[in-house]
């Protein structure tokens, strides 16, 4: 028995199981597959995925916009990958290439963050305590340093 209201035209049926008047989709969402090919960092973080076989345009759309190459964008880059690649490690445990790929990119960070603190300061406020007094408000925020948009 089909229940559609006469005036509306609209489904009816309001007590928690499928009417028969429900229209159907069938959605499609890709499959993470191991060993995927993946993006380099800027690249990544401008697409908003670290991997090419889930970057499926919206009608259409190229996705991503160009990332800055300054030191503070390609930190926020190796941080997105870093973000990535443990959400993937979530469901895929036992991918021993993803997890030496997130333990690469680990110790790239941890290199990159401590270059551009020698460099600029503190990033944040547990950077600061390695200092040997506190310098976290007379170094120049990220915002203030010229040439980096």
């Amino acid at each position: 028995m089909t229940r559609k209201s006469s005036e509306t035209g609209r489904c009816t049926e309001c007590n928690g199981a499928m009417p028969s008047c429900a229209p159907l989709a069938v959605p499609y969402v890709p499959f993470q597959q191991e060993n995927a090919s993946i993006y380099k960092d800027c690249d990544a973080l401008s697409q908003g995925t670290l991997f090419p076989c889930l970057n499926l345009p919206f009608h259409l759309a190229v996705n991503g916009t160009p990332v800055p190459m300054t030191p503070l964008a390609q930190l926020q880059a190796l941080d997105f990958v870093l973000q990535e690649l443990a959400l993937y490690l979530d469901t895929h445990k036992d991918d021993e290439e993803a997890f030496e790929l997130f333990q690469q990119y680990t110790a790239l960070m941890e290199r990159s963050r401590a270059a551009y603190e020698r460099q600029n300061g503190p990033l944040n406020l547990t950077a600061a305590a390695a200092d040997s007094s506190w310098q976290w408000t007379h170094s120049p925020w990220p915002w203030d340093l010229k040439g980096e948009d």
